[in-house]
C-alpha cells in the first residue's frame, strides 16, 4: 500500500534468494518508483539478475507478476499492521494504528522516495473494468472492514453511527494517502489521524 520498506542487503545475499523472490522484489521497486506500464520485463529481469525464461517459469505473464505484486504489497501492509496492534487490539487503538502503519511507510520509504499508496498508483494506470482494479478494490475494502469492525466494537448497540463513522474514517484515510503521495511525506496522514481521533471522540 504505502512505500514498502526494503531491508539493506549485499549483492551476494540478493543472489542467494530464490529467483521468484528476487523477481518480485525487483518488480516491486520498479513498479512503485516508475509505474507498472513504464516498467518492462527486460528491466525487471536485469535488476533481479535472472534470465527472462526464469521470470516466465515463475509468472505466466507480466499481468500475473502485477497480480503477485499487488497481493504481496497488501500482505506486507497487513503484516506490519498486525505487528503494531497485537492479537487483541483496543478498538480505538486499532483504528488509529491503520493510520500509523501508513505513516510508518511514509517515514521509511523505499529507495527513490515516497510516492503514496502503491496499490492506488497501480490501479490508476489500469482501464475501467481491469481485473487489477477489482483486486485493489477488494484490498481496500478489506482495510475498510477492519476499520468498521473496530468502530463497531467501540460503539456497541449503535450500528448506524458506527457504519457512518467508519466510512468517514476510511475516506479520510484514502484522501490523506493520496495527498501524502503527492507531497512525498506523511504530514497529511498525521493530520488525518488527528481528525480521525476527533471523530472517534465525538462518536
Amino acid at each position: 500500500m504505502s512505500g514498502r520498506r526494503e531491508p539493506a542487503e549485499s549483492a551476494g545475499a540478493g543472489r542467494r534468494r530464490p529467483a521468484r523472490e528476487r523477481i518480485l522484489r525487483a518488480a516491486a521497486r520498479r513498479f512503485y518508483q516508475e509505474g507498472v506500464t513504464a516498467t518492462g520485463i527486460d528491466t525487471i529481469t536485469a535488476e533481479a539478475g535472472v534470465a527472462k525464461m526464469s521470470l516466465y517459469n515463475n509468472f505466466s505473464s507480466k499481468a500475473d507478476l502485477v497480480r503477485a505484486y499487488l497481493d504481496d504489497r497488501h500482505e506486507d501492509w497487513l503484516g506490519r499492521y498486525r505487528e503494531r496492534v497485537g492479537p487483541e487490539p483496543d478498538p480505538r487503538d486499532g483504528v488509529l494504528a491503520v493510520f500509523d502503519t501508513y505513516i510508518d511507510g511514509a517515514d521509511s520509504p523505499p529507495t527513490g522516495g515516497f510516492r503514496g499508496c502503491g496499490l492506488l498508483n497501480a490501479a490508476a494506470e489500469m482501464p475501467a473494468g481491469h481485473e487489477g482494479r477489482a483486486q485493489v478494490r477488494g484490498q481496500k475494502e478489506e482495510v475498510e472492514r477492519m476499520i468498521a469492525d473496530h468502530v463497531t466494537a467501540l460503539l456497541p448497540g449503535r450500528p448506524d453511527t458506527a457504519r457512518a463513522t467508519a466510512r468517514q474514517i476510511a475516506f479520510l484515510l484514502e484522501g490523506a494517502m493520496v495527498r501524502s503521495g503527492l507531497e512525498g511525506d506523511g504530514h497529511c496522514l498525521r493530520d488525518a489521524r488527528a481528525m480521525a481521533e476527533r471523530l472517534l471522540d465525538r462518536a
